[in-house]
């Protein structure tokens, strides 16, 4: 009995010891990875001199060499830990760094060409810092998932790694080797970019094309990445996959995060979402450099670059350009239609969602798996499914392609002999339907918008309001909760007790969010707008209105008026900004705490409307 509980205790100080030992770790790999970030900001942000680059050089050294002692000791006393679903990343990272370690302690044969090359390789700067980058990734996002077990609020946790993000990027676009030689750029201006870019809005103060350096666009089309794709998709998709495991609260949380369906569909969910964006993207900048090359005067590498920044700016409705006068470039107005079709149809794809998205690939799959079973396996019986795409799938495609096809007409229109005076036929057509698409929400422009009419103006506002579509890259109220209001203001005036959409009656707790959606977005307009007005007393008023819409929308689009804003107003404009991206509803419910008291039923009233 003595022994028994003598071991119980060793066991519960072991224990004890354990959790310890875990939380002083946690808190060294931390720091060990704060200040390799800070090390890697300062080699690539500032000139330095030899001693201080062997200084850099030596933290980096040191700190692959605590990642390395780390992933070991991790891979033994937790070996058990790892589920089937982490297995192959985990020897993937293993791969990269015993590579790394196997390149660093062991010396090759000078007489075997192809393996001193390999060495040389794996010893690489490049290489090293690409895996420590990487490590601090994963460690970085196991932080986030950490605090989401320890009941953090998610609304708010999504909105404050926003405001971590944005600050990042304004710190590195105010380094010296991030804008060219002799400009200074001012720290409002660098927090605009920084808040634009992270929530892919794309209005600037400043021409990004004759300030900002290679590296300076390099980190601006980053933060554009990481906005469009949402900082929780990225956290939560390395954290999932290295953690090994992580608590039912976590999943859960992370599951309302990124619209999973299900628990068991979360890591898929992740996968679809990344792999959709980087294949779009990677197949939308193919077509761009496909469709510029050799007819800008730019280099290959140029070239490379030119088409996947605007390539990733459109699937993620951002509207940052790398040339002056944006898309409206001299240089791309004659003979590049193919490159706005493209544009465009890179905006569509990131404007109407990833679950619509994965609808898409779930129908082209059924028909597949169909087609391959009628042509090999004629005995097998096929359920055949006659309701395939979503609700929000029929949705968003009805009413997109409505407000598209409204925009194209109304536009060509309205602009035919006017903006777009001069243009032949088909470049006035093509014309159109960007400046149809563009507004929702990526705010790229391919003519002045000042040249245009007011009541292209009013269209465009009201574009930019509406935006694209639920979980995706755009902006605004969304087309959903449009649709779902003004059905629903439809059916009230036929006297109908409920609404459908579809042959599906819409539940009252989605109809009660889109009111409330709308309702704010309203007031935030409103109160933005006058607050503009009072700081800018010069400006016309349509201007800044459009201004207000165009950064609430987080579009991009404005009438020129954004580097004429003073330092007040300019951070107006990125509050504004920061609350279309994060949405005003998830802010809100961040800060104001949910009433979970039990409700009690109370007698029905009507109140008198109209």
């Amino acid at each position: 009995m003595k022994v028994s509980i003598k071991k119980r205790q060793w066991q519960d100080a072991w224990n004890v010891f354990l959790k310890l030992f875990t939380k002083i770790v946690r808190i060294c790999t931390f720091c060990v990875s704060l200040i390799f970030l800070v090390s890697i900001v300062i080699d690539y942000g500032f000139d330095l001199y030899p001693q201080e680059q062997q200084f850099v050089d030596d933290i980096y050294h040191y700190v692959w060499i605590y990642y390395l002692v780390l992933f070991s000791l991790n891979l033994v006393f937790s070996i058990r830990t790892i589920t089937r679903r982490s297995l192959f990343l985990t020897i993937f990272m293993g791969l990269l760094m015993y590579l790394s370690a196997m390149a660093y302690f062991i010396k090759p044969s000078p007489d075997v060409h192809w393996m001193q090359t390999l060495w040389n390789f794996l010893n690489a700067k490049y290489y090293q810092l690409f895996l420590l980058l990487l490590f601090s990734l994963i460690e970085a996002s196991k932080g986030v998932v950490r605090l989401i077990g320890k009941r953090t609020n998610p609304a708010m946790l999504l909105a404050q790694l926003f405001l971590i993000i944005i600050f990042v990027g304004t710190v590195l676009l105010l380094l010296p080797r991030s804008t060219i030689e002799g400009v200074k750029l001012p720290v409002i201006d660098a927090l605009f970019v920084s808040t634009s870019a992270v929530c892919v809005t794309g209005l600037t103060p400043i021409d990004i094309s004759s300030i900002f350096t290679m590296e300076g666009q390099i980190i601006i089309a980053l933060l554009i990445q990481i906005g469009g794709l949402g900082v929780m998709t990225i956290t939560s998709f390395f954290a999932m996959f290295f953690m090994g495991h992580t608590g039912f609260y976590n999943q859960f949380a992370l599951k309302d995060m990124v619209n999973s369906e299900r628990m068991s569909s979360l890591v898929s969910t992740l996968l679809n979402i990344l792999g959709f964006t980087f294949i779009i993207e990677g197949v939308g900048a193919l077509f761009i450099w496909m469709n510029i090359h050799t007819t800008m005067g730019m280099t290959l590498s140029e070239e490379i670059f030119f088409s996947v920044f605007h390539s990733v700016s459109a699937f993620c409705n951002a509207g940052f350009s790398t040339l002056s006068g944006n898309l409206g470039n001299p240089l791309l107005m004659q003979g590049h239609n193919g490159l706005y079709l493209i544009v465009s149809a890179l905006i569509f794809l990131g404007g109407i969602g990833f679950p619509i998205l994965v609808n898409f690939k779930e129908v082209l799959f059924y028909h597949i798996r169909r087609v391959w079973h009628r042509l090999f396996r004629r005995n097998k019986i096929v359920h055949k499914y006659h309701h395939l795409t979503s609700l929000n799938t029929r949705i968003v495609l009805k009413w997109s392609m409505g407000l598209i096809l409204m925009g194209f007409v109304l536009i060509a229109g309205l602009e035919w002999n006017k903006a777009f005076e001069g243009m032949p036929v088909i470049d006035k057509l093509v014309h159109s339907l960007f400046n149809a698409i563009a507004p929702r929400t990526a705010g790229f422009n391919s003519v002045d918008l000042t040249h245009f009419s007011l009541l292209t103006l009013i269209l465009y506002m009201f574009l930019m309001w509406v935006g694209g579509a639920s979980q995706s890259t755009a902006g605004g109220i969304k087309v959903n909760t449009f649709a779902v209001s003004f059905s629903n203001f439809l059916a009230a005036i036929k006297g109908e007790d409920n609404l459908v959409l579809f042959n599906r009656e819409i539940s009252p707790d989605s109809i009660r969010r889109a009111y409330a959606t709308v309702f704010g977005s309203l007031m935030a307009i409103m109160f933005f707008f006058v607050a503009l007005v009072v700081l800018e007393p010069d400006i016309p008023a349509l201007s800044l209105l459009f201004e207000v819409i165009s950064a609430m929308g987080t579009v991009g689009s404005s009438l020129n008026v954004t580097p004429l804003l003073c330092g007040a107003s300019k951070v107006l404009i990125s509050v504004a900004m920061f609350i279309g991206r994060v949405g005003l509803i998830t802010i809100l419910i961040s800060l104001i705490p949910t009433n979970t008291a039990y409700r009690l039923k109370y007698p029905k009233g009507n109140v008198i409307i109209n």
